[in-house]
């Protein structure tokens, strides 16, 4: 029996996250069907965020070999779900219990500390318990000790990330009435800074017009396409016809192979954000009713879409000098010993365009464009630090993409390190 409680149903993370959706529901006396529905679907979230990365990693394979072929030089893309999804098997367990810690330690500091925040961007509290779990056991640590010290940081990050960004989220809002709660912070704070010193925020960009034919961007799946699928022929192009056709495609056009990898990538990404949907869709409200029974006077801390209505033309605009920045630091990359972070659109767009508006708030035009250009260096160089560490234990695949997980990641594996840990 104790062997089925600790192997079976606390070391299967799938069961675990959907036991505490289960005791949320239950304790908020949510009908019966509520209860099955929600924890069902909870449990169905993990296990398709898994099916997920299985066909994500297969394409990332793929042009990975067709990368180094290509250039003679190992090119990585992060990309959050497929590194968290890969680690599941050997972190799961470790991940689900910071997760669920984690977010109790977030309630806790809300109730009493001045930190009045709810972090319910649930994939990136995922994410993150996911990278503190790999960074916490690289350094050493395991077991009890691991859960307690990752549910911390975890739980500190939650209030103090959305902390530091509240000043300048009322500046982009005209309101105090959420904060934004996305481990992208670094690089919306830096944005936000550089904007408030070289820009000026008199002249926005919401005094430009953007061309309509540029809307596709807001729609992620067709943009990562359309973007990967560039990616995948250029570098096909490079790689050549025989290699492909003889090595990878089995025969097929090299073409029209690279262009189905492409595709398979981004159907791979939208399951996995089809499975952290309906994981979140059913743990966050579990979370959130508690939190309003025992963290009163809460402001709750929101992804980072939340801000784009407030100046759109600056997604835009963050967007593509991110994405600039990304692709200038190829080439720097290996000069400095880096390995070639490959600059993925996901990451790009969400924080490159967030970024531009908290540069705009602050900057205005110059703001957004140089505080997204910041970010765009911040989530290439961050990635790659990381990685060092990552691929000693393993994880050489792939990294985390955004500012506050390479922060966070780099800082806690350095400490430990530093500090004689394994």
């Amino acid at each position: 029996m104790m062997n089925l409680i600790m192997n079976d149903i606390l070391g299967t993370p799938s069961i675990l996250v959907g036991l505490f959706a289960l005791i949320g529901l239950l304790l908020q006396r949510k009908p019966i069907a509520t209860v099955v529905s929600g924890t069902l679907k909870t449990i169905m979230g993990f296990v398709i965020i898994g099916a997920g990365a299985t066909v994500l990693t297969g394409a990332l394979d793929i042009f990975g070999q067709m990368f180094t072929h290509a250039f003679q030089v190992p090119g990585i893309i992060p990309t959050n779900e497929a590194i968290v999804a890969a680690a599941q098997s050997q972190f799961g367990a470790s991940t689900a219990l910071i997760m669920v810690f984690g977010m109790i330690v977030n309630i806790i500091l809300a109730r009493f500390t001045p930190l009045k925040y709810i972090f319910l961007t649930g994939h990136h509290t995922l994410f993150m318990a996911c990278l503190i779990a790999v960074s916490l056991t690289v350094g050493g640590m395991n077991g009890a000790p691991l859960v307690i010290v990752g549910s911390i940081i975890l739980g500190l990050c939650m209030v103090v990330f959305p902390a530091i960004l509240q000043p300048y989220v009322r500046q982009i809002t005209g309101s105090d009435d959420f904060a934004v709660g996305h481990f992208g912070s670094i690089g919306y704070f830096v944005s936000a800074t550089i904007g408030k010193w070289f820009g000026n925020k008199e002249k926005t960009t919401e005094q430009i017009k953007v061309p309509q034919s540029l809307g596709f961007l807001r729609d992620t799946s067709v943009a990562v396409s359309l973007t990967m699928s560039i990616f995948f022929i250029v570098v096909a192009l490079f790689a050549g016809q025989e290699y492909i056709q003889t090595e990878l495609s089995g025969g097929s056009n090299f073409i029209v192979f690279s262009l189905i990898q492409a595709i398979t990538f981004a159907a791979g990404v939208y399951i996995i954000l089809a499975g952290v949907r309906m994981l979140i869709a059913e743990i966050v409200p579990a979370f959130k009713g508690i939190a309003e029974k025992w963290a009163p006077n809460t402001k709750p801390a929101l992804d980072c879409p939340t801000v784009f209505p407030f100046a759109p033309n600056a997604v835009i605009i963050g967007f593509l000098f991110s994405f600039l920045a990304g692709l200038l630091s190829m080439f720097i990359l290996p000069a400095v010993g880096l390995k070639v972070i490959i600059p993925g659109l996901v990451p790009h767009f969400f924080t490159g365009a967030a970024a531009g508006v908290f540069g705009n708030a602050t900057g205005g035009r110059r703001g957004a464009m140089m505080g997204a250009f910041a970010n765009g260096l911040l989530i290439s160089f961050l990635p790659a630090i990381l990685l060092i560490f990552l691929t000693q234990f393993g994880f050489g695949g792939s990294t985390f993409g955004d500012t506050d997980f390479g922060a966070v990641g780099i800082i806690i594996m350095g400490l430990m390190k530093i500090f004689g840990a394994a």
